[in-house]
């Protein structure tokens, strides 16, 4: 992917060399292997204030007890095993689309071809796993969407939403368009329409002329309905004026089960709600996922103001890479890992495709000889417990019976300008097993998953084309 291998030239550019630590400075963390899931706890930071020209919103684990989706959802989560098949199938999908081999969109060649996507609405999007609470329309209905940086087009459930393709299950309304005053649906021949031709996401017009929009997750799955405006409330008075979105009339597929009402994007696309509010917002937005379902974090659009607090001097920061073939996702120049306190010295050339940095993907990938560096270096220091058998895609996992604690060694992550990511002890093991996997080949670009990202602030700084990270943020 040659567009995000010129990680090499970036590597001269002049960065914050910071580290961005989420625990002690030791060689080794604790891990609790038994934290509270039934009740939802206060987060270990609060919510940033809209303010300074940000807005921020709660986030929450989709199917934890802090979820606003549904709060009996915690019983419906997939298995560990089947989460990490359906990952696979996401990251196989984000690959596909940038090889041009056998995908829909364009690849470095610049040629269509057919994309082979997650098998069903409902795997796709299972790798979704956190959520928000916005209102829309005017009166503002609440609506529970799933956030992702891997899409841009944004869309909710509307009425109505007919057999045979019924919308899922809901924990509130459905949005109905004839209920808000501000309501307003695209003509065929307006200009945010053609925009969803040049995506592939336009799907022709109705009866009444009104742009039809059609986002597909899967063979023969998708979400389709009308492409339409309205105002989306996020916090307060912070409201977004003529936000386009998808109003959903029907869905095929086994859509999503845990009662939330759409999904809203983060990508960079011209679609998404990071580029409708770059005016206002800077083309900035960050999270902190939490370190477990028990916890809350929050989205903040806008970048945080330099100085004390969580300001953008507390950041530790790498360049951010873009393709112009696929301008949906966001990549860092990953450079090294250090386990236990040191480097494992990898030459640079190792990451040389980049990491897509991602909320959706759970398991960070890495190159195969980077992954294998990791796990030897990892299991050297693990030699007090026994090892157990491989989880799906996990292969270097642990016997942790009986224990409720164990320690583990340290392990951080080396971008290019200096930055180090040392992570939260939730975010190297999971489920007993190292969490990190080895893409298909050497040349393909790993991925930084949503595991690794926990009790950061994770700031996509799109207009500055920087990455941040601020440890211990929720």
């Amino acid at each position: 992917m040659t567009s995000v291998s010129l990680v090499l030239l970036l590597l001269l550019c002049s960065y914050h060399s910071f580290v961005a630590r989420a625990g002690n400075e030791q060689s080794y963390k604790v891990l609790d292997l038994n934290p509270s899931r039934a009740v939802c706890s206060e987060p270990n930071a609060t919510i940033p204030s809209s303010s300074d020209g940000t807005s921020s919103v709660t986030l929450s684990h989709r199917y934890g007890p802090c979820s606003p989706a549904d709060p009996n959802s915690g019983e419906k989560r997939s298995t560990d095993e089947e989460l990490l098949r359906r990952d696979q199938l996401r990251a196989d999908y984000i690959r596909r689309k940038f090889s041009g081999s056998n995908g829909t969109a364009a690849g470095e060649d610049g040629q269509s071809s057919k994309v082979s996507v997650p098998t069903t609405l409902g795997s796709s999007l299972d790798t979704l796993e956190y959520v928000i609470s916005v209102g829309l329309g005017s009166p503002a209905l609440t609506q529970r969407v799933v956030i992702d940086t891997g899409s841009d087009v944004s869309w909710v459930q509307c009425e109505p939403c007919p057999a045979p393709s019924p919308c899922h299950a809901h924990a509130g309304a459905l949005f109905d368009p004839a209920a808000s005053s501000t309501y307003a649906a695209f003509n065929c021949s307006a200009a945010e329409c053609a925009q969803l031709g040049d995506s592939g996401e336009a799907n022709g017009c109705d009866a009444k002329s009104r742009c039809q929009y059609i986002v597909k997750y899967g063979d023969g799955s998708n979400t389709t309905g009308t492409y339409s405006s309205d105002v989306l409330t996020l916090s307060g008075s912070d409201v977004v004026r003529g936000f386009q979105f998808g109003c959903s009339h029907a869905e095929l597929g086994a859509g999503m089960d845990d009662k939330t009402d759409g999904l809203i994007g983060l990508g960079g696309d011209a679609q998404s709600l990071v580029s409708q509010t770059a005016a206002r917002y800077g083309k900035s937005f960050s999270y902190c996922l939490p370190a477990t379902p028990a916890s809350s974090g929050f989205l903040t659009l806008g970048a945080p103001a330099s100085g004390g607090g969580g300001g953008a001097s507390r950041f530790a920061t790498t360049p951010m890479l873009r393709s112009k073939k696929v301008p949906t996702y966001y990549f860092a120049a990953l450079e090294d890992i250090a386990v236990g306190g040191k480097k494992l010295g990898l030459s640079p050339s190792v990451f040389a495709a980049g990491s897509l940095v991602d909320s959706g993907t759970v398991i960070t990938r890495l190159p195969p000889a980077a992954y294998a560096a990791l796990s030897s270096a990892f299991r050297a220091g693990m030699t007090r417990y026994a090892r157990a058998e491989p989880l799906g895609i996990l292969d270097t996992c642990f016997n942790f019976t009986g224990l409720d604690k164990v320690s583990i060694p340290t392990v951080a992550l080396v971008f290019a300008g200096g930055a180090v990511v040392d992570l939260d002890a939730h975010g190297i093991v999971s489920g007993g097993c190292l969490a990190f996997a080895p893409t298909r080949d050497d040349k393909a670009f790993g991925t930084i998953g949503n595991v690794q990202q926990r009790t950061f602030e994770v700031l996509y700084d799109v207009g500055g084309g920087v990455f941040g990270f601020r440890a211990g943020a929720c």
